[in-house]
């Protein structure tokens, strides 16, 4: 199988003046765009890997040789969690209304994804049990690969918010708020 860079759903400004539209198209068509390439390099090298989804292969790693497990976890994690944050985001005033569940974890998730040492990622997962809850993932590790269903997700990567908010990861997660597809968060719920 060979991954594709999604187009999205929105242009690179339309989340301004919350993400702007420079970072999203270096974040976008750089970025995200080397995490597929790096992927489809390191699958090339495993044709027999051609029939499993991307799913498939962040759930069982042990799937792949160990020669390019790193480089699935790694770019397929990183092709998989950015497609993800993607649709999670849209333009202000066209997100719907906040649901009160995740707002309720508003707070831990601002704390959790401020404190995240380095890069990373913070979400909001569902348990088995139907619970909610906030984890973060180093690098481009995601819940999928622990078996849990992702909810919502924050890629707090410098690349992510650096022009814009330089140093201050506080302002852009508040930011980040602003933008949610809360109609797209109610349906992974």
């Amino acid at each position: 199988m060979r991954y594709e860079l999604p187009v999205l759903p929105y242009s690179y400004n339309a989340l301004e003046p919350f993400i702007d539209a420079q970072t999203m198209e270096i974040h976008h068509s750089k970025h995200h765009a080397a995490y597929i390439n790096k992927l489809n390099e390191a699958l090339a090298k495993a044709p027999q890997l051609e029939d499993k989804t991307l799913e498939e292969l962040l759930n069982n790693l042990d799937l792949a040789p160990e020669e390019i497990r790193s480089a699935i976890r790694n770019h397929g994690g990183g092709h998989y969690n950015h497609s993800f944050f993607w649709e999670m985001l849209t333009p202000a005033g066209k997100n719907g209304t906040p649901i009160s569940a995740i707002l309720d974890l508003k707070e831990e998730f601002n704390k959790k994804a401020v404190n995240l040492f380095g890069s990373g990622w913070a979400w909001i997962i569902k348990n088995e049990n139907g619970s909610l809850e906030v984890a973060t993932t180093p690098n481009q590790d995601t819940p999928l690969s622990f078996g849990k269903k992702i909810i919502l997700g924050l890629d707090v990567w410098e690349h992510a918010y650096y022009l814009k908010y330089q140093n201050r990861r506080a302002e852009y997660i508040d930011a980040w708020w602003n933008v949610i597809n809360w109609q797209k968060v109610s349906k992974m719920l």
